[in-house]
């Protein structure tokens, strides 16, 4: 059976942060929209994703009215919390008072994704689940379509005005823009990470770690989980990796057993890159998060330029219907990008920092010379510097 459905101005397919972000942003200016996300409620809620947003992130949220997704998740300084270990001594990162990252938080992408889906059906929003086989169709017309088929199996078509395609790098909102339109800019740093989900609390919150064998971290991703990441070359596999190296290969790097340890749940080797893909909107159409971009996970901004995204595309668009003004929405490609691009470099230059300050396999003695000492210049002073005399 195929059936249509009511116009809303806006279909916003994938609900990941990007998408229910938006839903939200636009849920609180009375903009009608539908939120199609493929996945299931129970899998996109328990979905384990990186677990931090930047100062912008958190006051983007507080000037929509959404302070309540993220609030008990506040452990003070984002980065002046983290202890980096060099070489097995600690030491922290610097942080001025003025610093924005001040003001960042650790929230686990499944707690901020469960609050925004609780937040949005709440206050009315259209959040269908299930959602298989989705299609854009006439983007490029005043009038575009987005068919779907439900968890019933019945046929839907969406009438809009606008679609956004917050769906991941891997979902089909990007393939719907023509190829000789969409370039792809692509970094490969040369190495990976072998990540590995520990049902085991971190305690602190983030342990990160430069060592001659590559860089390690903990990172948490609740009270009762933490991430576990290992710098390996592009060609290992999980094979490898059995449990029992991972936690090894932890301590030596952390330069101390890690405890607990605990059942690893699941692994994974994720090559390092940056993606860029431009233009970000085409006829009405606008791409937002990972349908976009993605940006090397050392920077920990993959959450925080889903909200920019969302943030932008909701602000033009409320200016649109309010004023009937598109000049916002025309710029948003180009405002998006350029916030994109700045901070792909500083991920470049941060992700290489501290990968090139550790294993000097990759890049040579000299570059890991230099950046050791681009690193020291982001750290506060040894414990050693300030021993009574």
């Amino acid at each position: 059976m195929s059936t249509t459905d009511k116009k809303a101005t806006v279909v916003i397919v994938g609900g990941g942060v990007a998408g229910l972000t938006l839903g939200n942003f636009l849920l609180r200016k009375g903009i009608s929209c539908i939120v199609l996300e493929k996945g299931s409620r129970d899998y996109v809620e328990q979905r384990q994703r990186a677990g931090a947003l930047d100062a912008g992130g958190v006051r983007r949220l507080h000037e929509w009215g959404l302070a309540e997704v993220v609030e008990g998740h506040r452990h003070g300084d984002l980065d002046a919390g983290m202890t980096l270990l060099l070489e097995g001594e600690k030491r922290q990162w610097k942080t001025g008072d003025d610093s924005e990252d001040a003001n960042g938080v650790f929230c686990p992408q499944q707690i901020l994704v469960q609050n925004l889906i609780k937040v949005f059906l709440r206050d009315g929003g259209d959040l269908r689940f299930g959602a298989e086989d989705v299609s854009l169709h006439d983007i490029d017309t005043e009038n575009p379509l987005v068919r779907y088929r439900d968890a019933a199996g019945s046929t839907k078509t969406v009438s809009c005005d606008f679609i956004a395609g917050s769906d991941g790098f891997r979902g089909v909102s990007r393939t719907a823009v023509p190829d000789d339109i969409l370039t792809c800019s692509t970094h490969e740093f040369g190495y990976a990470w072998l990540t590995a989900m520990a049902e085991v609390p971190a305690d602190p919150l983030a342990m990160l770690a430069v060592h001659s064998r590559g860089f390690a971290a903990q990172i948490t991703r609740g009270p009762k989980a933490s991430r576990l990441y290992l710098q390996c070359p592009l060609t290992d596999t999980l094979e490898q990796w059995p449990d029992d190296r991972i936690w090894n290969e932890l301590d030596t790097r952390l330069g101390e057993p890690v405890t607990p340890k605990g059942p690893i749940i699941s692994k994974q080797v994720v090559p390092l890159r940056g993606v860029v893909f431009s233009p970000m909107s085409y006829g009405r159409l606008y791409l937002l998060g990972d349908a976009a971009h993605l940006i090397s996970p050392m920077s920990a901004q993959g959450m925080s330029l889903a909200l920019h995204d969302a943030d932008v595309f909701a602000r033009a668009l409320v200016h649109q219907v309010e004023n009937h003004d598109s000049r916002l929405l025309d710029s948003y490609s180009d405002t998006c990008l350029d916030h994109t691009w700045r901070q792909q470099a500083a991920a470049v230059w941060l992700t290489e920092t501290v990968h090139d300050s550790g294993d000097s396999s990759y890049e040579g003695e000299f570059r890991r010379q230099i950046a050791r000492k681009n690193l020291e210049n982001m750290l506060g002073p040894s414990a050693a510097n300030h021993l009574p005399t």
